[in-house]
C-alpha cells in the first residue's frame, strides 16, 4: 500500500541508531547505509515527494510518517532501479537524508563462497578416505599381472612400410589393460572456481550498489 502520514510498521520501527551495536559489526554484509545532503531550504516532505516515484513500483509497498519513509519489496520487477533491495528505512535529520537498505541478494552472494568452499573440503576429505582402498585395489591388480607374458608384435606389411605407416610398438593397446578404465575421482577445483566467482560478484556488487543507490537518491532529491 502506498501512502503518506501513516504510522510505520513495527518491522521498521526505530532508526539505524536503535539497532543492537553487536549486530552492526556483521550486518554491513547485507546492509547498505549512507547519507545524502538535502539542497538548501528543502524540507523532509519535499525530499520524500521527490523520492516517491522510486517506491511506486510493482511489488513495492511504502509508508511515510513525519521524517521517516519505510518500504518493502516483493517480487520486484527487473526494471526497478532498487530491485536488489528487499526493505529499508530512510530518514531526514538536520537536512540530511540517511538510509539503511537491506539486500538478501548481497547476503546470498556472501554466503555462496563459504558453501562452495565447504563442498571443496568435503571432496578432499572423501578422496582421502577412498585413497587407501584404491591403493589396495591397485596393488592387488598388479599382483595378478604376469610379467613373463609378452605381447607378440606382428611384422609390418612392406606396403604399409613404404607408405610410411606407424610401426606397432609393444606398448600399443596396453594402456588401461592392467586395471581397466581408470575411474575419475572427484576434484575440488570446480568448487573453488565457483567460490571465487561468487566472492567477486559480492565485492563488485557491494561497492557498485552502494554508489548507485547514493547517486540515485541524490539525483532524485535535486531533480536531476
Amino acid at each position: 500500500m502506498n501512502g503518506t502520514a501513516l504510522a510505520p510498521h513495527d518491522d521498521f520501527a526505530g532508526s539505524v541508531q536503535e539497532k543492537p551495536s553487536a549486530l552492526r559489526y556483521i550486518d554491513w554484509i547485507w546492509h547498505v547505509r549512507g547519507e545524502v545532503a538535502l539542497p538548501p531550504r528543502q524540507s523532509s516532505e519535499e525530499a520524500f515527494d521527490r523520492l516517491a516515484p522510486l517506491f511506486r513500483q510493482t511489488g513495492t509497498s511504502y509508508n511515510r510518517y513525519q521524517n521517516t519513509l519505510t518500504f518493502r519489496k516483493k517480487d520486484a520487477a527487473a526494471q526497478d532501479k532498487m530491485s536488489v533491495f528487499d526493505s529499508g528505512v530512510l530518514q531526514v535529520e538536520n537536512s540530511v537524508l540517511r538510509y539503511d537498505l537491506i539486500s538478501k541478494a548481497l547476503l546470498y552472494c556472501f554466503l555462496a563462497p563459504l558453501l562452495f568452499l565447504a563442498f571443496a573440503q568435503a571432496t578432499i576429505a572423501i578422496n582421502d578416505w577412498k585413497k587407501p582402498a584404491a591403493h589396495a585395489a591397485g596393488a592387488a591388480a598388479k599382483a595378478k599381472h604376469k610379467p613373463a607374458d609378452k605381447k607378440v608384435v606382428p611384422p609390418m606389411n612392406p606396403i604399409d612400410k613404404a607408405l610410411g605407416a606407424h610401426a606397432l610398438d609393444k606398448s600399443d593397446g596396453e594402456d588401461g589393460d592392467e586395471d581397466g578404465p581408470k575411474s575419475k575421482k572427484p576434484t575440488p577445483t570446480p568448487a573453488y572456481v565457483f567460490a571465487g566467482i561468487f566472492a567477486a560478484l559480492y565485492l563488485v556488487g557491494r561497492v557498485l550498489e552502494d554508489r548507485l543507490v547514493k547517486s540515485l537518491f541524490r539525483n532524485s532529491i535535486v531533480g536531476a
